[in-house]
């Protein structure tokens, strides 16, 4: 395994920094390199944004203007055992640093750091995490890889852009729910994009093209004034499109 299919994987980050000029920095780095990114500016914020998203993900500065950023250590290790923690330090807090790990962080940086740094200590986070793999999903004749971030059709290998794999991801891991293009954007974009309306809709257009699902939509199944939903059997798609020609008649 390479370092890129680790930093292709579709991870969603939580940053939590109170100063503006290091948050958009981290926010424009990250998205950058393929993360979806949402940022809190303070303890209170943070702990809302863990409790309604998952996350696979926390970059915590410790010093916050509301609270204490190791309670937030401490409580998000609690409230998600699986949620990776890189807290963020000034220069000569090595107390702050060993109870960050004490209270279940994974990792830490000295402020001030090159973002190159941080990417690395994802990147390493994430080799350490391939203990824990994520099963292969498989939806028909898709099977879809978490963490090497590969797909195949049958046997044939499908290249897919980081945003395409992350819209199928997701799909795949709700089959035959119908989800939203809001939910699509905020998990595969995150809540701060500033992506056009018609983004989601240009990617499942791409992404069917390359799945070879057809104008009867076998795959990706669009629910007009919906959204989309990927249909888990080929018998399911065939009575989906059923019902649609038998409405039209």
């Amino acid at each position: 395994m390479d370092l890129y299919s680790l930093v292709d994987r579709n991870m969603r980050i939580l940053v939590v920094e109170d100063e503006k000029d290091v948050a958009k920095a981290l926010h424009i780095g990250l998205s950058r390199d393929g993360y979806a990114v949402d940022v809190a500016e303070n303890g209170n914020k943070a702990l809302e944004a863990l409790a309604v998203n998952e996350y696979d993900l926390l970059v915590l500065d410790l010093n916050l203007p509301d609270m204490d950023g190791l309670d937030i250590c401490r409580l998000a290790r609690e409230k998600h055992p699986s949620l990776l923690i890189l807290i963020l330090t000034a220069r000569g807090k090595q107390k702050d640093i060993i109870t960050g790990l004490d209270y279940g962080a994974d990792d830490y940086l000295i402020k001030p750091f090159h973002l190159k740094e941080l990417l690395a200590r994802i990147r390493a986070l994430l080799r350490r995490d391939l203990r824990n793999r994520e099963p292969i999903l498989r939806v028909q004749e898709i099977s879809l890889d978490p963490v090497e971030k590969v797909v195949w059709k049958s046997d044939h290998r499908i290249q897919l852009t980081r945003k395409e794999f992350g819209i199928l991801e997701y799909l795949m891991r709700h089959p035959n729910e119908v989800i939203s293009q809001e939910e699509l954007l905020e998990h595969v974009w995150g809540t701060m994009t500033n992506v056009f309306s018609n983004t989601v809709r240009v990617h499942i257009q791409s992404l069917r093209e390359k799945l070879g699902d057809d104008s009867m939509s076998k795959y990706i199944e669009t629910v007009i004034g919906t959204g989309y939903r990927f249909v888990q059997s080929e018998q399911e798609s065939i009575e989906s499109r059923t019902i649609k020609e038998s409405a039209n008649e």
